[in-house]
This record gives structure tokens, C-alpha cells and sequence, in this order.
């Protein structure tokens, strides 16, 4: 039961960072320790499974699929957007830099702990890991792409945003609105638009059917260069989680925004630094202490 609480609480974190700009779900996925798993249990979803469910082998199935791994990873998902996830809306739209500092503290204490993950570090992971950092830092500074909506370009929007997702320091609905599409895809969603939906779920699955293959074979071949290169893509991410920058927004709906640029900037003594500093340290340790309780008890 203990193990299925503590993958049900790493769901819970991977829907909530959905809602933290810059931040996805393979993030939280990849410094928790259960990327490669998901990865695996995602790509195990393919014609055999379906063969097996039209069959009625439901046994088989669950076993091939790692069912309750990924099911509770996914419900931990899903009850996090319906919940959890609105009081990180709200912490960002209220307590934006003392929400950054405090994610700032964890992202950074997990690198430290991936970046143990690698088994050698020489020329080449240090080459990937800086290509990974490049690649999720300049993200950051990407001008977002005017709205599309032919149907290969919706496709396209789909199986770049499936990839995103699934990947640590990127994410989905910010790469979305950098391709243009982010309101496109948000309306259809409200208004069920078939025309916009369709290409995109069939980008989606498109995706998600390629990468997660393409990232366990890499983890199975060239383990400590993807690690690396992972690893720079959450270094990267570290721009937009910058807790003291100025946030420029462009309303996409009435009652929506969404964050389109950054202006960084130094920190200010005063008390709100003070506030800051705490919670990134805070942050931080709760992370290390993480670490340390479960390298001292036995792998669930």
C-alpha cells in the first residue's frame, strides 16, 4: 500500500507542475526516479496491448502495461489538476516569486541528485548535458509563432506538445503557445471543435507512440548521455523558474493569461528577499531530506 501512496503522491506532483511555466510533468517524473518506468509503461501501449483487450486477456494486459504503476501515476495526475493544481494557480497568480524561490529550491536540489545518476562523467555527457541546457534556455527566449489551423500544422502542434510533455524543462503548453496554437487548441477544447481535435489527438498519439519508444531505447543504450542531456534540458528550465524576473503576460481569453516572455533580473535586499531566500533554502532541503530518507530505507 506504501508503494502505491508514494506513486500516487509523484502523480500528484507531475499534474501540479503542469500549471508552473517552464516545468512539465516529465520533470517531475525524471528527479522522483520513475521516468524510465513511466517511459517503459507509456511504450508498452501499443498494437500487442490492444490485441490483448480485444481478446478479453485483461490479465495479460495489466501485466504488460505495468497497470498499476501507470494507472496510479495517472490518477495521481488527474486528481492534481482538479485540485491541487488550482491552489498552485493561485499561489503563482498571488505569490509568484515566493512560488518561483520555492520551486527554484527543489528543481536545483534534484539536479544535483540526477546529475549523480550519470555513471561517467567525460566529454561527451558534459557536451550533452550542455546542448540539453542550450536547447531548454533558449526556449525561454522564443517569440511565440502566429495561430495555425491547418490540419498538418495542428498535427505538427500535437506531437511537438505530446514530446514536451513527456520531457523534463519543457513544457507542452508553453511550447503550444510558442507554435501559435495554444488559445486555437484551448477554444476547440471548449467548443469540442472536431476540426482542431482530431489532428491533434492523432498528433498526440503519433508522438507519444514514437518518443516513448525512441527514450527507452535510448535509456537502455546510451543511458548516462540521455541522463546528461535530461539533465541540461531541467538546467535550462532553471531561466523561467528564475523567482526574481518580470513576467510579461498576453491575455488569451477573458479570464486568462498566459506568460509569453521574461525580463530577468537581480534581487533586491528587503524582506521579501528575506521571504525568498527562505523558501528556496526550504526548498531545497526538503528535497536533500527526501533523498536521504529513501536511500535509507530498502527500493519499494
Amino acid at each position: 500500500m506504501r508503494q502505491y501512496l508514494n506513486w500516487f503522491g509523484k502523480g500528484v506532483a507531475m499534474g501540479a507542475a503542469n500549471v508552473i511555466p517552464g516545468v512539465s510533468g516529465g520533470t517531475i517524473a525524471f528527479v522522483t526516479g520513475i521516468y524510465v518506468r513511466f517511459i517503459d509503461a507509456l511504450k508498452s501501449v501499443d498494437l500487442k496491448a490492444i490485441q490483448l483487450l480485444f481478446r478479453f486477456k485483461i490479465k495479460d494486459l495489466l501485466v504488460k502495461i505495468d497497470a498499476g504503476f501507470l494507472f496510479t501515476i495517472l490518477g495521481g495526475v488527474a486528481v492534481s489538476i482538479l485540485s491541487l493544481a488550482k491552489l498552485l494557480e493561485i499561489a503563482l497568480t498571488s505569490y509568484e516569486s515566493f512560488t518561483f524561490a520555492f520551486f527554484f529550491g527543489l528543481i536545483v536540489a534534484s539536479i544535483i541528485g540526477v546529475g549523480k545518476q550519470v555513471g561517467h562523467w567525460n566529454l561527451v555527457t558534459i557536451a550533452s548535458l550542455t546542448v540539453g541546457i542550450l536547447i531548454a534556455g533558449t526556449i525561454a527566449f522564443l517569440p511565440p509563432a502566429p495561430s495555425n489551423d491547418a490540419f498538418y500544422y495542428v498535427f505538427l502542434c500535437g506531437v511537438v506538445a505530446v514530446c514536451s510533455m513527456i520531457l523534463p524543462g519543457l513544457s507542452g503548453s508553453y511550447v503550444l503557445l510558442l507554435m501559435g496554437n495554444y488559445l486555437l487548441v484551448l477554444q476547440a477544447i471548449s467548443s469540442v471543435t472536431i476540426s482542431v481535435l482530431l489532428p491533434l489527438a492523432l498528433g498526440c498519439l503519433v508522438g507519444l507512440a514514437m518518443f516513448s519508444r525512441l527514450l527507452s531505447y535510448l535509456f537502455a543504450h546510451f543511458k548516462d548521455v540521455t541522463i546528461a542531456l535530461l539533465t541540461g534540458f531541467v538546467v535550462g528550465s532553471l531561466l523561467i523558474i528564475w523567482p526574481w524576473k518580470i513576467t510579461e503576460y498576453e491575455q488569451i481569453a477573458v479570464d486568462k493569461v498566459k506568460a509569453v516572455g521574461y525580463e530577468w533580473i537581480w534581487p533586491s535586499l528587503g524582506q521579501s528577499f528575506l521571504i525568498e531566500m527562505a523558501l528556496l533554502i526550504v526548498g531545497f532541503l526538503l528535497v536533500w531530506w527526501l533523498e536521504k530518507s529513501a536511500a535509507e530505507k530498502p527500493a519499494d
